[in-house]
């Protein structure tokens, strides 16, 4: 894993992402959250997840570690709670064209090596839709257990906050190379202090009730805007991968 950039700060061995200006999110009103635990070299580092199906779970690449093990039904992830299903990653499935020197194509699929049991903390959120569209002005939210700002601790429960869909020229103007509007999403207002951050990473962008980003980088210092893997743009991949993939092969 590696800094990308002096804009970027993104990598799990810099701590992934977290949510800036955000507020606790009540209990299991996002039931597909998931919580990523793994390991680079001997560093337990975290990510955000989306559970897409009952044994898929969708991320970013860049979250790619070992012994990587998912947590659903989770509010507070320093507790063992009723509703809480610890899984293990089977196998993870980075998009084939993932490159971690820009973080183009950031999109991972996480095979559980079990299906999650379906409750009222544990729902898969479906896929966008092929005609669903994004425009500037629009409002989504994001969520995640990542820390709250620099130099500050990582949460003990799900924060979620409100992001702003931006032009792509101002994450073009940003930055420059690094953004691919085809593929990614800027979100975040400017002028306002609200951002994911370090431990959010792959956590899922939500815009009327429909999956339309994960989570994939900011700048170093956490001032938005945040750069999303659009998922739409990924959506023959996703499904292709889910129905051919088997545990182990």
């Amino acid at each position: 894993m590696l800094l990308l950039c002096w804009v970027f700060l993104l990598s799990p061995g810099a701590g992934t992402e977290e949510i800036i200006g955000g507020h606790t999110a009540r209990p299991h009103t996002r039931p597909y959250m998931a919580f990523i635990r793994f390991l680079t070299g001997n560093n337990q580092k975290r990510c955000g997840g989306t559970l897409v199906r009952r044994d898929y779970v969708l991320t970013a690449a860049h979250c790619k570690g070992s012994a990587m093990t998912v947590i659903l039904g989770a509010q507070n992830i320093n507790k063992k709670e009723q509703y809480q299903q610890v899984i293990h990653v089977g196998k993870a499935i980075p998009h084939p064209d993932y490159d971690p020197s820009n973080l183009a194509n950031d999109i991972m699929l996480l095979k559980l090596k079990r299906k999650a049991n379906l409750t009222k903390a544990v729902k898969p959120l479906s896929l966008p839709g092929l005609r669903s569209r994004l425009r500037p002005g629009q409002v989504c939210s994001a969520a995640g257990w990542g820390k709250l700002g620099m130099g500050k601790s990582f949460p003990d429960e799900l924060q979620e906050v409100e992001l702003t869909v931006q032009a792509d020229k101002t994450c073009e103007s940003l930055f420059s190379a690094y953004y691919r509007r085809a593929t990614q999403i800027c979100m975040g207002d400017p002028h306002q202090r609200r951002n994911g951050f370090r431990g959010d990473s792959g956590g899922p962008l939500v815009c009327l009730n429909e999956f339309q980003g994960v989570f994939s980088s900011t700048k170093k210092n956490g001032t938005p805007p945040g750069v999303f893997t659009k998922v739409l743009s990924f959506l023959p991949w996703i499904k292709r991968t889910m129905k051919h993939t088997l545990l182990g092969h």
